[in-house]
């Protein structure tokens, strides 16, 4: 299970603070995967990467009783001025997974060849996330976080991306952020809308996308 319990969070910008998340609670059971819908500048990435525990909230709570990814093709998991292998090694170490095979899978998926060795500082986003994710999909995990992008690169690496997600969803739930509702309705059933800071959770991904395009429609009137 995941709780979230009143959370709230600002960010620095020109104008000063901007809430981001305001007295946020929520409650996911890991029995279902879950689309949350959001618009550009909505709060999606910051909620899921409080929900990783790579952010924390400026108030709130957030309780954890199973194994949470960090966001899936987010580049920020890894640390710029270590290689490839060397920010692997740790992050198997931290999660106490077999750190031969984390670093045999995460090379040999990612498909950066001798920059595996380089800082990540040298890398291109691309080169980026494919090794964020490669590292996401070789640890065990019992939810995933996927921020709007699953998958990177040509046709060939997506193709291997989506097969990987699709084998880990075998004993794995995933919770997914998203303002694209097609491809979080073709993959979730528990939906949710983020707005205002705010998170109104639904008991079906079809009724979060009818209040998510209602939501549009009032916007655009």
């Amino acid at each position: 299970m995941i709780e979230l319990i009143r959370v709230n969070k600002t960010h620095r910008s020109p104008l000063g603070r901007q809430t981001v998340l305001s007295d946020l609670s929520a409650i996911f059971d890991c029995s279902t995967d879950v689309g949350i819908l959001g618009g550009n500048g909505s709060g999606k990435s910051t909620l899921l990467r409080i929900i990783a525990g790579m952010d924390k909230p400026d108030s709130g709570t957030v309780r954890r009783s199973v194994r949470v990814s960090f966001p899936i093709s987010y580049g920020g998991a890894l640390h710029p001025n270590l290689s490839a292998h060397e920010n692997v090694r740790f992050m198997a170490r931290l999660y106490g997974a077999d750190e031969a095979g984390v670093t045999r899978f995460v090379r040999d998926f990612s498909e950066i060849g001798n920059h595996f060795e380089r800082p990540v500082t040298t890398y291109s986003n691309s080169m980026k996330a494919r090794v964020a994710f490669a590292l996401s999909m070789a640890i065990e995990f019992d939810v995933y976080l996927v921020d709007e992008v699953t998958a990177v690169g040509d046709v060939a690496f997506k193709r291997k991306c989506i097969q990987a997600l699709t084998e880990r969803r075998k004993a794995a739930k995933l919770i997914m952020v998203s303002q694209a509702v097609t491809t979080i309705g073709r993959i979730c059933q528990q939906g949710a809308v983020l707005e205002d800071g705010r998170l109104q959770v639904y008991g079906s991904m079809a009724d979060a996308i009818q209040a998510y395009e209602n939501n549009l429609m009032v916007l655009h009137v």
